[in-house]
């Protein structure tokens, strides 16, 4: 659940608004720019994001050119206005855009007003890791990376479709370290291939002699069109042990949970980029990206096939004209209820119930009262006065509990969707 709605509930808009007329009424005073880079050297097996493998330099070139038009047209749009106060580059893998291409990605984000003066995250990779490019970052402001490590024992990286070796991973840790970040954060996965809680706790261990600020552990799920498509193996109970492990590992390591992925050191807070349920306000760069404001969000097309992602990506850099907003979902009052509520209690803080009535001038537990009667005599919800929040159970069971929240609209348009 990193946003609501899903992607896949995203459809062309039958009449493509003009973004000077998307953004015409926002608040602009605290922006988030993300731009997105939809090149790795390797496709893992378990990843369905917007990325294709092995770009040539001459794609890479085309794309940020693209990037750049794309960034005049959405400065057009706000007209002079603005003021951003978190910035971001994903992927795919940045870092797979060379040092100069990165000096030149840097370049354009600098036209966003704020830009180098405010967190900048960036995700990176153990190959692509190199100490020119994080050189580039550093020198630029970044303030957070973050490394998809997935395993520090090679049988389990093959394992997931991840060929990489551990002394490439620490040979790149290194290299962070040297460089200089405030915050580091290393992804982890549970429920690999032969995974065992006893190698699950050495890849935990060999990530805390690092003493990342920041640890995200994931659990392997098997999505349409991945290499790991096929997977035939039930393992429910395994991630669910494995997850167990891994919090409470980290928590007797003095980290706090902040979500069922997410675990932080509390002196990394200031370093951070803290959430906040109110995620409206972003501008999308890329064609991977999406943008949101407080009624529409928006991106372009979306797909996770090769051949499909390639189409998408040449259609992005000859593009000339990037005035409109084409794909998107508007968001009725009921959704927005649901987004506040749903990316609220994902939160190991939960929902501030004050905060909610004050924007809404209505309850959650009147909103949604059957949803949340089913999590409480499930135990996995407390309520009190000031807040509605998951117990450490319910928060175990976040995965299942975001999409029951779906509405039946969303429900509908996501089963709808042709996967590529």
């Amino acid at each position: 659940m990193y946003a609501y709605p899903h992607k896949t509930a995203y459809r062309p808009l039958p009449t493509p608004p003009a973004l000077s007329d998307v953004w015409a009424d926002e608040p602009l005073d605290s922006l988030f720019l993300y731009m997105h880079v939809p090149f790795c050297e390797m496709r893992c097996g378990f990843c369905n994001l917007f990325t294709r493998t092995g770009a040539p330099e001459e794609l890479t070139g085309a794309y940020l050119d693209a990037l750049d038009r794309q960034a005049t047209a959405v400065l057009d749009a706000l007209d002079g206005e603005g003021s951003f106060t978190t910035a971001a580059f994903g992927g795919g893998t940045p870092t797979y855009l060379t040092a100069p291409e990165l000096e030149r990605l840097c370049e354009i984000a600098g036209r966003f007003p704020g830009f180098g003066t405010v967190p900048l995250g960036v995700e990176t990779s153990p190959a692509t890791a190199t100490t020119d490019r994080l050189t580039v970052l550093a020198e630029r402001g970044t303030t957070r990376i973050s490394i998809g490590v997935q395993s520090f024992i090679d049988e389990e990286a093959r394992a997931a479709v991840r060929p990489q070796k551990r002394a490439e991973v620490e040979a790149a840790l290194d290299r962070i370290r040297a460089v200089g970040f405030p915050t580091l954060n290393i992804d982890l996965i549970y429920g690999i291939d032969g995974q065992t809680p006893a190698t699950w706790t050495h890849s935990l261990n060999a990530a805390l002699a690092w003493r990342p600020e920041e640890i995200y552990l994931y659990p392997l799920y098997v999505r349409p069109k991945t290499g790991l498509e096929h997977r035939a193996q039930d393992w429910d109970d395994q991630r669910a042990t494995l997850y167990q492990i891994g919090r409470d590992h980290l928590l007797g390591e003095g980290y706090e949970q902040v979500s069922m992925r997410m675990f932080r050191l509390p002196s990394a807070t200031a370093n951070g980029t803290e959430y906040c349920c109110q995620t409206d306000g972003m501008v999308g760069l890329g064609c991977g990206a999406r943008s949101y404001t407080s009624r529409l969000h928006y991106s372009f097309e979306y797909a996770v096939e090769t051949r499909h992602v390639r189409s998408i990506i040449d259609d992005y850099v000859r593009e000339d004209d990037f005035t409109t907003a084409r794909v998107g979902f508007d968001l009725d009052d009921d959704e927005l209820r649901r987004r506040h509520l749903v990316q609220s209690l994902l939160q190991a803080t939960g929902l501030d119930r004050t905060l909610y009535h004050s924007r809404f001038n209505t309850d959650p537990l009147d909103d949604f009262p059957a949803d949340l009667k089913s999590f409480h005599d499930r135990g996995w919800l407390e309520t009190s006065e000031d807040t509605i929040r998951l117990t450490p159970e319910g928060l175990a069971y976040s995965d299942a509990i975001g999409p029951a929240l779906f509405s039946s609209r969303v429900q509908a348009l996501m089963a709808s969707y042709e996967a590529r």
